[in-house]
């Protein structure tokens, strides 16, 4: 007869020290610090200080290149923090063996993953509030209309950027390939959330390809949201699907060693 022994959990206090230690580390990387928290507000005000951004354009609905814009700098936030971020971390914590003496301690491994996910999804979102709060103070972009439709999907587009970039890591075995996947990723998600041409404004055979893909949902809920409607079921749909698989796809393919 055979027995399991349950793996313990690590102590509440370890965890929390974990996910301060972690936080720490985070802000004493300039890169890390400039790319998530910083450089989505440039971007923004970059794209403001364009006096045709800030016109109307009547291909929008009369609203203004800037007004769209800033879903998009909330999503280059995401996208910064999830996937350029988060995977070289963890796979460097992996590949130096750091998961695998963690694991003979009382503070398991899982306690450094959980304080990843917390502390890059905390970034994302101070990040996303500050792009907002800029794009209202400088450039007069109204603040969302529907916040809780627009917290909804903020929040899955979060769940969704961090389930990506927590696959990344999943199949990179050095921090290396970390690092130049993440790079291969980002482009394409950077095109589908907006960043080179807003969503709205590509053909609309584009935009029905591009609105199956996370970023893509993500930039269409926010925008609806954004301007008072509740995000189409179709685009939440969208966005819980990816999340749902790449979350198990990091679950199935992820190693501590």
């Amino acid at each position: 007869m055979s027995t399991t022994t349950a793996v313990p959990r690590a102590p509440r206090s370890a965890t929390a020290a974990v996910l301060r230690t972690e936080a720490r580390l985070f802000t004493r990387e300039p890169g890390a610090l400039f790319w998530v928290m910083i450089a989505p507000t440039v971007l923004l005000t970059i794209l403001g200080l364009i006096p045709s951004f800030r016109e109307a354009v009547p291909e929008l609905g009369g609203r203004r290149t800037i007004d769209v814009y800033v879903p998009v700098a909330v999503l280059f936030a995401l996208i910064m923090s999830g996937l350029n971020a988060m995977p070289p971390v963890l796979a460097g914590y992996r590949e130096r063996g750091i998961l695998r003496r963690m694991s003979t301690t009382p503070v398991r491994p899982g306690a450094l993953l959980t304080a990843q996910l917390v502390l890059h999804a905390v970034a994302a979102l101070v990040s996303s509030c500050l792009v907002i709060g800029v794009g209202r103070v400088a450039f007069g972009v109204a603040l969302p209309e529907n916040l809780v439709g627009y917290g909804l999907a903020l929040l899955l587009a979060v769940a969704g950027g961090l389930a990506l970039g927590g696959a990344v890591c999943a199949v990179s075995r050095t921090q290396k390939i970390a690092t130049a996947l993440g790079s291969v990723v980002f482009f394409p998600t950077m095109f589908t959330a907006g960043v080179w041409v807003p969503v709205q404004a590509m053909p609309d055979t584009l935009q029905r390809i591009v609105q199956f893909t996370p970023y893509g949902a993500a930039s269409r809920a926010l925008d609806a949201a954004a301007s008072g409607g509740w995000p189409a079921g179709a685009a939440l749909a969208v966005m819980a699907v990816w999340t749902v698989l790449l979350t198990g796809a990091s679950v199935r393919w992820f190693r501590w060693q």
